[in-house]
């Protein structure tokens, strides 16, 4: 019982952090758009 209870632990644990990765994956390439839009209105 106690692995079960690891297991579904461990599994829900681990769709947290990849779930939390590629949201920070998204954050940053916002980011980055926002610096590209910024630095191409600044040279006009």
């Amino acid at each position: 019982m106690k692995k079960a209870i690891a297991l579904a632990f461990a599994a829900t644990f681990g769709a947290i952090v990849l779930t939390g990765c590629n949201t920070i994956s998204g954050i940053g390439k916002d980011v980055q758009k926002v610096g590209q839009v910024v630095t191409s209105a600044g040279g006009k």
